[in-house]
């Protein structure tokens, strides 16, 4: 059997036969019964006293001064998918105004990741980020002429290896500022991650909500995608939500059918089951001795520094990695975790991400229970998909409007970018009405090791407990991402 593949008629891969088994009776027993609000608002009508503010303009009178007396030009090429590129822009936007620079419309490597050509305009609507920035940043389509020939020859080029992960304040006036001012441009790249989140000025920091919340609008044919595949999960009716109006615009989510009928209730699930993460997590994840030797063979290819690395270091049991929460879930334990929280057979669930290691044969616990699963590809014609088909950042940007409009979003994997950003934005805009269901994976683990005795009813009730915890309140603590965590005074007002 190929695990890889995954085809319909191999065998599935089962870890928790029992627990699934309970689970199956327990939705079939509450099919008929009322619904519940499963989980639709957050636990704390505090969380509704914090409401949108990182676009007011306090700031933008302690920022002019980077227009006029610009210290040069930053240059930003960035690394990554979708995500870690759109952390990377807004990054880029607050060292720029930290520097007193000018910034030119940052750049995106090609990955043989993720093999995606894709520019700035191919993604997002340049014209709007300059203009909603310009009274903070100052933001240039390209490189002035007389400074081209600097940045071919690679006078002021600044790589992540130079630049700490997130990086300082003054790591960047120390390192970063000298060569702005010696050449009149610096050029950082492979660029990312490498902006702390404190200490930084306040003003900076709103700078950074600001271009991640309201200056980065997807480009016009990625906002009608979008709107058409919310529309279709809602049976062509919209919520007229702030979430997808700040997605996708105010005229793309006008109702397309008059009534009075509720549009259809959706759960966005994010698995982060791929087999590059499979691979380097280096968890036993049931497959026996044919997973074992692929998943091997994947890291000698794909992770030899990995491997060099792990010669060198003492060996971690599977067993061990699991019990502590280093393992990413399965298919078959994101289900257990939806059935134990009473999510009924009937849920509407939208599938994000790539594709799933082990195919098919490892999603039929998921799909045998939850039937209801559509995805970007189910819920768009081929055609519709066509423009978007080799670019995978444009694809997970449609994933990325899915799951934030969404009424709720659950995720399997909290460190993640998609799931940071998408929690970040849901907290950001959702009023208290859009709940992020985030397990915590030590937790989970301690309650599955139970799995072949444990009572339902008291699995049930471990598993909201554990989800429950995650759902508190929580201003930003210090240090922690902005993107994530918005709920801060940099970002957003309490009243």
């Amino acid at each position: 059997m190929s695990i890889k593949n995954g085809a319909v008629d191999a065998s599935p891969v089962q870890m928790y036969s029992r627990l699934l088994n309970l689970a199956s009776d327990s939705l079939a027993k509450n099919e008929f019964k009322p619904d519940t609000p499963n989980f639709r608002e957050e636990r704390s009508s505090k969380s509704s006293q914090w409401k949108p503010c990182a676009d007011n303009n306090k700031a933008a009178v302690s920022l002019e001064r980077s227009r006029e007396l610009s210290n040069g030009y930053i240059m930003v090429s960035a690394n990554g998918g979708l995500n870690q590129q759109r952390v990377a822009i807004c990054n880029a936007v607050a060292v720029a105004a930290l520097l007193n620079a000018t910034l030119v419309l940052p750049r995106f490597l090609y990955s043989n990741v993720w093999k995606d050509p894709s520019q700035f305009g191919d993604i997002y609507q340049e014209d709007h980020f300059i203009e909603y920035l310009k009274d903070e940043v100052k933001i240039v389509k390209n490189l002035p002429q007389h400074l081209k020939s600097t940045d071919n020859k690679n006078l002021s080029l600044v790589t992540d290896t130079e630049l700490v992960k997130e990086a300082t304040p003054v790591d960047y006036i120390e390192h970063v500022l000298p060569l702005l001012k010696k050449y009149g441009m610096v050029h950082l790249f492979g660029y990312g991650n490498r902006l702390g989140f404190d200490p930084l000025p306040f003003d900076v920091q709103r700078l950074r909500c600001k271009c991640n919340f309201h200056a980065l609008k997807f480009a016009p044919k990625i906002q009608e995608a979008g709107s058409l595949l919310v529309k279709r999960i809602r049976r062509f009716k919209t919520s007229r939500s702030r979430l997808e109006e700040a997605l996708l615009g105010e005229s793309m989510v006008k109702s397309t059918v008059k009534g009075e009928e509720e549009p259809l209730k959706y759960l966005a699930l994010h698995l982060r089951f791929e087999e590059d993460m499979v691979a380097y997590s280096l968890c036993d994840f049931g497959g026996g001795e044919a997973e074992r030797k692929e998943l091997q063979a994947y890291r000698e290819d794909h992770f030899p520094l990995l491997l060099k690395r792990l010669k060198k270091s003492k060996p971690v049991s599977p067993e061990e990695l699991r019990k502590t929460g280093k393992c990413p879930l399965t298919p078959e334990e994101a289900t257990l975790v939806l059935a134990g929280l009473g999510f009924k057979r009937k849920t509407y669930i939208y599938l994000a991400g790539s594709q799933i290691y082990g195919g098919s044969s490892r999603m039929l616990p998921l799909t045998r229970l939850y039937p209801n699963i559509a995805t970007k590809e189910t819920l768009l014609t081929p055609q519709e998909l066509a423009p978007f088909k080799n670019f995978s950042s444009q694809l997970a940007a449609l994933d990325f409007i899915a799951c934030i409009a969404s009424d709720v979003f659950a995720m399997t994997d909290s460190g993640s970018q998609l799931s940071s950003l998408v929690s970040g934005f849901r907290n950001y805009y959702g009023n208290s009405q859009a709940p992020t269901l985030r397990p915590n994976k030590k937790r989970l683990a301690a309650i599955l090791s139970d799995s072949e005795t444990i009572k339902w009813k008291i699995f049930e009730d471990r598993v909201r407990k554990m989800v429950e915890e995650g759902q508190k309140l929580r201003t930003r603590p210090y240090g922690r991402s902005i993107y994530r965590q918005p709920r801060c005074p940099e970002c957003m007002c309490k009243f």
